[in-house]
């Protein structure tokens, strides 16, 4: 038996808590016992049927508190190795990203994604592989030309084996999961929640630009005069917005880290792993570490400027108190020669 599952998750504007919350998924394989309350929560707002050709593909509306929308799309089909399966794969990710649109959802950014699913095989899925290996990489590169023996090679090293008669293989577009009993709801959860954290990461990394480029501004030797006695509006504004910015990113990035850490030998934490690999979220966290600090060093220089211009405006302060100072001595000593002159 095979099935597909394609979805699309996006960026959305503030979500309502609308719907009612998904069920967690059924975990036939070994989970750590805090998995359902570390994890992001699902929320079910919705659901419809479509037909792209002649197949009848179920729709699932779906939403990752407070503003990501995801839509999943699942059908049957007689061979997952079919030549009009990357036809219909790119067809049901077109009506992901139409229901996404749809529903509020930005165009970018966004992941899209694909499951292939086989069950009901018998004896070891390594065996139905074997000769299909070729197949099985353009398949999850959605590629029609023949690729190259190493790159297929590259393509099925990412797998993960848990069990004698179960397997699963992990590329960046898309999965193939074979499991005899057809238990596929962790696996795409997980999935899910792996091309989330991808999601959430890229929103926080273009925000950081963008953040970056606005406080940038406020250290411009240009925007601090030494002559003002007060600081301008303009100054202290900016100042108080990278104060703000600077928390809002800190506080995001550890939210994204707090979310989302399995732990463990347990086959969830083991495949999520892999599949943080090959989405490469260690690089993306060390990207965004980095323009924190380029972030914080904004802030200190920032900082020292300001400090420096305080200084400065003590400094001028005492020079004008001195310069009137003497120019009061000078006027007492010229009434004093008029006086003894007269």
């Amino acid at each position: 038996m095979f099935k597909i599952t394609s979805f699309v998750i996006a960026e959305a504007a503030k979500i309502k808590k609308t719907g009612k919350e998904a069920p967690p998924p059924i975990l036939p394989k070994s989970a750590p016992s805090y998995f359902d309350k570390s994890v992001p929560a699902q929320y079910i707002i919705g659901k419809e049927k479509i037909k792209i050709g002649k197949k009848n593909i179920e729709l699932f509306i779906k939403t990752y508190q407070p503003d990501a929308i995801v839509i999943e799309a699942t059908t049957e089909v007689e061979d997952v190795f079919a030549e009009n399966i990357l036809e219909l794969k790119a067809g049901m990710l077109k009506a992901c990203h139409q229901s996404a649109t749809k529903n509020g959802a930005k165009e970018e950014p966004s992941e899209e994604y694909t499951v292939y699913q086989v069950s009901g095989y018998e004896g070891d899925p390594e065996d139905f592989i074997k000769d299909r290996e070729e197949k099985i990489a353009g398949l999850l590169k959605s590629e029609k030309s023949i690729l190259d023996e190493k790159e297929v090679d590259y393509t099925l090293s990412f797998q993960f084996k848990y069990s004698k008669d179960d397997l699963m293989i992990v590329d960046w577009d898309g999965a193939i999961v074979f499991d005899q009993q057809g238990d596929f709801d962790e696996d795409i959860e997980l999935l899910q929640l792996a091309n989330y954290q991808l999601l959430r990461y890229r929103i926080l990394d273009e925000d950081l630009d963008e953040r970056m480029k606005k406080i940038s501004k406020a250290i411009q030797i240009d925007n601090i005069k030494l002559w003002r006695v007060i600081p301008s509006k303009e100054v202290t504004q900016e100042f108080r917005d990278i104060i703000k910015l600077r928390v809002q990113s800190i506080a995001q990035f550890e939210a994204l880290e707090r979310n989302m850490k399995l732990i463990g030998d347990w086959y969830s934490a083991r495949l999520y792993d892999l599949m943080s690999k090959k989405f490469r979220l260690d690089g993306w966290r060390g990207t965004i570490k980095e323009k924190m600090e380029s972030l914080e060093d904004i802030y200190s220089i920032a900082s020292e400027n300001l400090g420096m211009s305080n200084l400065q405006r003590l400094e001028l302060i005492q020079i004008w108190a001195f310069f009137f100072l003497q120019i009061g001595w000078l006027v007492i000593l010229i009434l004093e020669l008029f006086y003894y002159t007269k």
